[in-house]
Formats: C-alpha cells, structure tokens, sequence
C-alpha cells in the first residue's frame, strides 16, 4: 500500500495518478472539506484526517509500506505559524508514525527553496550545495521546508528510517491551482511582464514528470538517505516559457519587461506594506516570486537523471497544452 499525503495538491495527485497506471494500491491522506471528485475518479482509497493530527495518521497509515510526504504549506504569504503546524509538526508527526510503525519506505517532497536565495551570474547548483544560504526575510515557505528537511534526514540518521527526498522545482500541470490560473490571467490581461533581460534558464518542470522521480526514488535502494533535484524538464528561458504560455492561450509573445532589482525592489516594499498592515491577501509580487522568475542561478538535476534515470516524459510543449486544456475546462464548469 502507498501512502500519499497532500493527495488533493498539485503533486500529490500527480503521485497518485502515476501510481495508479502502474497498477499499484494507493491510500490518499484528505481532510474532510477538501475537494475529493478528481480523486474519486482513481478508484483510490480515501482515509480521513491531517497531517497536523497524528492520531489519525497513526490510523491511516497502518499496513502502509511506503509513504510519500507532499502534504506541506504551500505559498509565499501567510503567518509563520501555519507553516509550522503544517510544513515543519506535520512533518514530525510522519516521521514519528513511520518510524513507530516501521513502514519500509518514505519519500520527502521537499523543494529546491531550501538552497535559499544564492546568487551568482550562470551558477549551476547542485544537491552539494549547502542548503538555507541568503533566505529573505519573511520566506516562511523556505524556512519551513529547510527545517522540515533537515528533521527527516535528523530522523533517517537516528531511528535508521528508509528515506529518500526528492527537491522540484517550480511545477505546473493539470490540476495547478495556484501559479497557472495567476499567469493566465495576467497573460489574458496584458499585465504580465518579463523579469530582467528574459534569457536566464527557469527551473520549472511538469508535474507528472516530478511524480515519476519519487516513484523511482522509491523503488532504488541506492536511494536511501540521497537527497534529489527534480527540478528541471530541459533548457528553457523565462521568455520562450512565457511565450509558450501566452501563445497556447492564444496570446501574442509578452514584449513589457521590467529590471530584475527594480521589479525586487517594489516586491519588497509591497512585502513591507503586506507586513504593516496584517493583511491575509498577498502582494501583487513578492521577493521570492521575483527570484523565481528572474534570478540567474540554474538548479541541475543530473544526479536523479544519473542514479534514477529519470528523464522528463513530457516536455515542456505537451506539458503547456495539456495545462492550458485543463485551466480552460475548470473555467468551463465555473472552476469546480
């Protein structure tokens, strides 16, 4: 039995649905307002509770011979203490049934933020790279998951858990609520600029392709106590990424740029103003958006293309396309 946590997210479904092709038994952790249809359409069996109750995980998990942990506050905004309930002790509360039940195998969905902010014109970095350099500060998402990774391999070198952890990068695909609809809508709008000159390599990566590296990190042994970038589906620019986007929207190529500090600099004060003011809506931009879309650094995933052999089955082309197909149908049925 595979175990999923964070089953109704981006990636988290994306696991699911990976794992059922391949034929094998999957439980989905949900709570019980969250959205389950697409779920239901995978003949996946539901077990009811969260990450931030580990009496129910201790229930749901049981019989369980692999977890994989993409439960996790998402976000660049938000009080600090949700992220510590759910990113750092729902964490905690994993490893804690885990290593108490002994289940043979988890994956930690962690992220390429917890390298920080490095800087450097053309840099590739890779998983030797120190992690939690130069956070900015209100970069709870990051802080969250550094501390949340450093407990899981805390945990493997204590309790001898069988663990893997696999970093992605910025994802897109079908069934991503978050960042698609906002590009769409400033792309639909002619809001959208480019960040700096536009030709930096994104690190950005399709969904399904980030599913199918966990899986593989699952099934390796060699991949026990190995850390992985899962972070990139091929060598693209902010501006052809962009562009591919705009153009599968029907959309002429984005030609408004703005400077990378100037872009920064109004993130961060808008940032400021979010802070003063308490408010619970983000900022138009903030710091770690811009440093996403414009910085210059490029996060290598030869490591799980070499020990893995993971390869991206769905490049960027068909992975824009079956996204763009998918946002115009929840438009369709008013966003259900």
């Amino acid at each position: 039995m595979n175990f999923v946590t964070g089953a109704t997210g981006l990636l988290g479904s994306h696991i699911v649905e990976q794992l059922v092709k391949r034929n094998r038994p999957v439980r989905a952790l949900v709570r019980r307002n969250s959205d389950i249809s697409w779920l239901k359409t995978q003949g996946v069996e539901l077990a009811y509770g969260d990450v931030t109750d580990k009496a129910s995980l201790e229930k749901a998990m049981q019989g369980v011979q692999c977890v994989y942990h993409a439960a996790a506050r998402v976000g660049d905004w938000g009080p600090w203490e949700e992220f510590v309930a759910i990113s750092i002790d729902g964490t905690r509360n994993v490893l804690d049934v885990v290593r108490d039940q002994k289940v043979p195998r988890l994956i930690h969905i962690s992220s390429i933020s917890v390298f920080g902010h490095p800087e450097g014109d053309g840099r590739v970095i890779d998983e030797t790279a120190p992690i939690g350099v130069n956070v900015y500060k209100w970069s709870y998402y990051t802080r969250a998951k550094v501390e949340a990774e450093k407990m899981v391999m805390d945990y493997h070198r204590k309790y001898n858990i069988s663990v893997a952890i696999v970093r992605p990068s910025w994802m897109y695909g079908p069934r991503d609520r978050a960042s698609l609809p906002r590009m769409a809508k400033l792309i639909r709008t002619g809001k959208i600029k480019i960040v700096g000159p536009g030709d930096n390599k994104m690190n950005v990566t399709y969904a399904g392709n980030v599913a199918e590296c966990c899986i593989l990190a699952a099934d390796n042994p060699k991949a026990t106590g190995q850390v992985y970038s899962a972070c990139s589906d091929g060598d693209i620019t902010q501006k052809q990424f962009v562009d591919l986007l705009a153009r599968e929207l029907g959309f002429p190529p984005v030609t408004k740029s703005v400077p990378f500090k100037v872009a920064y600099n109004v993130a961060f004060i808008l940032e400021i103003l979010g802070h003063l003011f308490k408010t619970k809506k983000p900022p138009m931009i903030t710091r770690y958006a811009i440093w996403l879309y414009g910085r210059r650094t490029f996060f290598t995933p030869e490591k799980a293309r070499r020990d893995l052999g993971w390869k991206s089955t769905v490049g960027y082309d068909e992975g824009v396309k079956l996204s763009v197909a998918w946002l115009r149908q929840q438009e369709k049925q008013g966003g259900k």
